[in-house]
């Protein structure tokens, strides 16, 4: 006889130590430790590239709220996107609470080796229950940007740009984006 699965709770995650991130996905708690130097590079280097234009509307339409690690509360599921964003004609203000329950427009997830497949397989399906209409995957290693767009109930690769493009890409494609950047140290 199995012994029948815990599904894990909120409490889990919260008794996790401070150097790791943890999520729920379909009920199963997962566990990683904070990115690692090239992942956090990639992953602010995009934020500092989208804030101005799209946040503050600095050079770009605006319109936009766009947090790192954001903790989402889905339904059951507990996420954690490197970057995500939100229209203001959906969430006018970013709440004053420790996580958020709408869903974001868009969702990026900077892939690591220990959470590539994770981030690819149930948090892509969880983020297409949702409605998340953009989702990007940035692979430092390969140096890669992945665009995908919610079709039906699952996501189309758009796009896929590597090296040192210079890219326009959904939902941000009022400005041009250099994916050097994103590689630079």
């Amino acid at each position: 006889m199995t012994a029948a699965k815990k599904i894990a709770t909120y409490d889990d995650v919260v008794a996790l130590p401070p150097n790791m991130v943890g999520q729920i996905v379909f009920g199963t708690l997962h566990a990683h430790p904070r990115p690692a130097v090239p992942h956090a590079l990639a992953a602010s280097a995009l934020g500092e590239e989208l804030g101005p234009p799209f946040k503050r509307g600095r050079g770009g339409p605006g319109g936009w709220i766009i947090l790192d690690e954001p903790e989402l509360h889905l339904g059951a599921n507990v996420l954690v996107p490197d970057l995500a964003g939100w229209r203001r004609a959906r969430m006018p203000e970013a709440p004053r609470t420790a996580y958020l329950t709408v869903a974001p427009d868009w969702a990026c997830e900077v892939l690591s080796p220990s959470t590539s497949a994770l981030d690819r397989g149930d948090k892509s399906k969880v983020y297409a229950r949702e409605g998340v209409t953009h989702l990007w995957f940035v692979d430092p290693d390969a140096r890669t940007l992945e665009v995908l767009a919610l079709d039906g109930g699952t996501y189309r690769i758009l796009e896929v740009h590597a090296g040192d493009a210079k890219v326009r890409a959904v939902p941000f494609d009022a400005i041009e984006l250099d994916l050097a950047i994103l590689w630079a140290t």
